[in-house]
């Protein structure tokens, strides 16, 4: 998302009327989650996707459509609709609804302050219902509540439900009244920081991990005390690089559900420490490199650091699906892989 909404700010920026159409509610196998992004300008400038390519050009007619009128639209598509098929359609069997809506230069800086901050944010569209409250919206962050609509009770009914939409991590669609008695729905968009990948131990893996992380978006550190290893020439794509020991350079308050800790140091002094830290943590994700030899002996030096069995039992250890890999390269394929298994609980 973050590429997307820094493309469409430039566009806005350059004096461009930009539009964007969201995947909101998805049926089946669809190509893409809900959340997925398309923007697009006048001129057909694209980015993004809301279908691998499957109705892409019938979204973006239906949102030239909507830049020159300034109407949003929900749109839907799916295997039996006649329009998807006419644009090769959902080959994949699945339907989707899609919302285009032109945007403004507020609405990207609210996007890229929540991608910024570590704490989550919410954006309410209204998608479907009265044309007067089409594309009403109320945003919500850390710095309070700002909406466009002047229903008062509406703005009630939106701000609690993004509220529980943010505290459950996922968004959704909701059902509302206004005050008048209308039917509307509203999309409940969660923007949550991006995952953090902290890698203890600037090896040659660690330099592949990190190309592939940023590669899926994540926002990547590297710890290690040897400057000679972690540095700006090994590590170009890292967001930071700590030259200090992992003992100080890592706290427990830092890491949230949204870290994944990765340690490859192969050294008990460095492992260990940063092991500990993370094994008491929240983070969603924690591997360790290491043969059975190497895991048996680090698992009893963990206890008696005062790490409990349950804890140890959180460690991916040998880190990585079993794929075979050989190469630096390939483990960081493996590794990369288990990560996302166990962020979308694929795990077993």
């Amino acid at each position: 998302m973050q590429a997307i909404v820094q493309t469409c700010a430039q566009w806005l920026r350059e004096g461009r009327s930009v539009g964007v159409a969201t995947v909101v509610a998805t049926w089946g196998s669809s190509p893409c989650p809900v959340g997925s992004k398309l923007a697009f300008t006048l001129d057909y400038r694209m980015v993004g996707s809301v279908s691998g390519g499957c109705v892409e050009g019938a979204v973006v007619e239906a949102g030239l459509e909507t830049l020159s009128t300034g109407r949003p639209q929900l749109l839907s598509f799916g295997v039996a609709d006649e329009t998807a098929f006419e644009v090769i359609g959902l080959a994949c069997g699945g339907q989707i609804e899609v919302f285009v809506e032109p945007i403004s230069l507020t609405l990207c800086a609210f996007w890229e302050r929540a991608l910024a901050r570590q704490t989550p944010a919410a954006a309410v569209t209204i998608i479907d219902g009265p044309p007067t409250l089409l594309g009403g919206r109320l945003l919500l962050d850390a710095d309070g509540e700002a909406s466009s609509l002047s229903d008062a009770h509406l703005r009630q009914q939106l701000g609690a439900a993004a509220q529980d939409a943010i505290h459950s991590g996922a968004s959704r669609q909701v059902t509302l009244t206004s005050s008048g008695g209308e039917a509307l729905r509203a999309f409940i968009e969660v923007i949550a920081p991006p995952t953090t990948l902290i890698i203890v131990g600037a090896v040659h893996i660690a330099m592949a991990l990190t190309v592939l992380a940023k590669a899926l978006g994540y926002r990547v550190i590297v710890i290690d005390p040897r400057s000679a290893f972690a540095s700006q020439e090994r590590f170009p794509h890292a967001d930071q690089i700590i030259v200090a020991h992992p003992s100080s350079a890592l706290k427990e308050e830092s890491l949230t559900p949204q870290t994944a800790v990765v340690v490859l140091g192969h050294d008990a002094k460095l492992d260990d420490p940063a092991l500990r830290i993370a094994l008491n943590s929240p983070a969603f994700y924690v591997g360790a490199l290491g043969g059975q030899k190497t895991r048996q002996a680090r698992r009893e030096r963990l206890l008696k650091l005062g790490l409990s069995e349950a804890q140890l039992d959180r460690l991916c250890a040998p880190i990585g699906l079993p794929i075979g890999a050989r190469t630096p390269e390939e483990i960081a394929v493996a590794i990369l892989a288990q990560i996302i298994a166990v962020r979308n609980d694929k795990l077993h």
